[in-house]
């Protein structure tokens, strides 16, 4: 099986599901955006939201991904940096037990934290983020050795921001041989680093996973099947996920639609990382393109039947079942 290693933001995923727009409207978040706060934000709006009753698990784009793919059965690992404190403990605990092989690194800070806010009929997901040690990852922390004998290399948008730690993150990757992947994680991301996302993908990234938005960011167009082809110019595999609708995929000159597996909907947190691991374990066992697309869907399919982005036991298993199914489908 081979084997992959991510990067990205240690963070806790803090989920609240809120009956209206109002407590969004009172913190200035704009709905479905990922806003960065100060401690100061941060511990207001953690205060605030105690009472309304939350959900509390280890999250973080990349982390999310990697877990899965653990869950899969590739080696996996992940990089990020945590604080010596009860978050950070939980964060470290809870990749072991998914079979994470962690490298985790201290930072005198308060290990950082995700707050994640479900609203409306179409449960749109608002992020505020205070980064606290996950911050505190430079390009210092990495050295060659940590890349060496990894097949993939996984790599969160949300990083792009720390653009030195990036650029210095894929030129080892691309020096250890790695199939280079990056999710783009968030529009406004993607608007305030377009030049730069630009440069590294056209240099290093094989495999490109976006939304709708983040494409359209990306491209300035409206259009994923459009916005899919664009982006594909650019590096090996394009992905343009367009959520209910399904996803677009586009290699080379070969293109497809996948739609979206039968699901029962509750919350969409985590659906993008997860499919994300999907597609990267059926590309590691070689199958087409659009299988890969239809396995990204089917695993994506189970965590918007959960609130969070962990999956639980009975629908891995049917996931798993629906996979190998697939898998044996596209043999005969």
């Amino acid at each position: 099986m081979k084997s992959i290693l991510g990067i990205g933001n240690a963070l806790t995923d803090i989920l609240a599901v809120l009956p209206d727009d109002s407590f969004l409207k009172k913190y200035h978040l704009p709905k479905g955006s990922m806003q960065h706060v100060d401690m100061e934000t941060g511990d207001k709006i953690w205060n605030a939201l105690k009472p309304l009753g939350v959900k509390i698990v280890a999250g973080g784009s990349a982390a999310n991904t990697i877990v899965c793919t653990s869950i899969f059965g590739m080696p996996s690992c992940f990089i990020g940096k945590i604080g010596d404190d009860e978050l950070g403990l939980l964060f470290k605990s809870e990749q072991e037990n998914y079979g994470v092989k962690s490298c985790l690194l201290k930072s005198e800070h308060s290990s950082g934290r995700s707050m994640v806010f479900v609203s409306g009929g179409n449960a749109e997901r608002t992020f505020a983020v205070y980064l606290g040690a996950a911050l505190d990852l430079v390009p210092e922390d990495l050295h060659p050795e940590q890349f060496v004998g990894y097949d993939y290399f996984h790599i969160e948008g949300y990083l792009v921001q720390n653009q030195r730690l990036i650029r210095r993150a894929v030129e080892l990757a691309h020096q250890a041989g790695c199939i280079i992947s990056l999710d783009m994680a968030s529009y406004n991301v993607v608007e305030s680093n377009n030049a730069f996302l630009h440069d590294i993908i056209d240099r290093y990234v094989d495999i490109v996973f976006a939304n709708e938005t983040e494409a359209r960011a990306f491209t300035k167009l409206e259009n994923p099947s459009q916005s899919v082809e664009e982006i594909a110019r650019h590096c090996k595999i394009a992905v343009v996920k367009v959520g209910k609708d399904g996803s677009w995929l586009m290699s080379g000159g070969e293109k497809h639609q996948i739609l979206p597996w039968p699901a029962n909907p509750v919350d969409a947190t985590g659906a993008g990382d997860t499919y994300a691991a999907g597609f990267l374990y059926a590309h590691s066992l070689g199958l087409p393109l659009k299988v890969c697309g239809e396995i990204g869907s089917i695993i994506a399919a189970k965590v918007v039947e959960v609130v969070g982005t962990k999956i639980d036991a009975h629908r891995w298993k049917d996931a798993l079942e629906e996979i190998n199914a697939l898998i044996e489908s596209n043999k005969r």
